[in-house]
């Protein structure tokens, strides 16, 4: 393995690892209770106008719906980015090299 892929991958580890450890008793809180907990404080008398079309039935199947949703997203990112490189490629293929 090359020294460079190597130190990516000892990077990638540390930046997983850092963070869980440093943080290891914390609570897991979402975006969504930190804007309610903001909103709460700003406006304790506001009355949501809009309710969820579909709530979840426990945390685990948020969790697993996001994973899925970021997952979806990654595919289609990654499809586009296939995609785009070999059309490239292969377009520098059929042109003649002018040097």
């Amino acid at each position: 393995m090359k020294a460079r892929s190597w130190m990516a991958w000892v990077l990638i580890v540390l930046l997983t690892v850092l963070p869980l450890w440093l943080a290891g008793g914390a609570a897991f809180g979402g975006a969504d209770d930190l804007a309610r907990q903001a909103v709460g404080t700003i406006a304790p008398g506001y009355e949501p106008w809009f309710s969820p079309v579909f709530e979840p039935a426990s945390g685990e199947i948020a969790s697993l719906l996001f994973a899925l949703q970021a997952a979806l997203g990654a595919g289609v990112i990654g499809y586009w980015l296939g995609l785009s490189t070999g059309r490239e490629r292969a377009r520098d293929a059929r042109e003649p090299d002018v040097d």
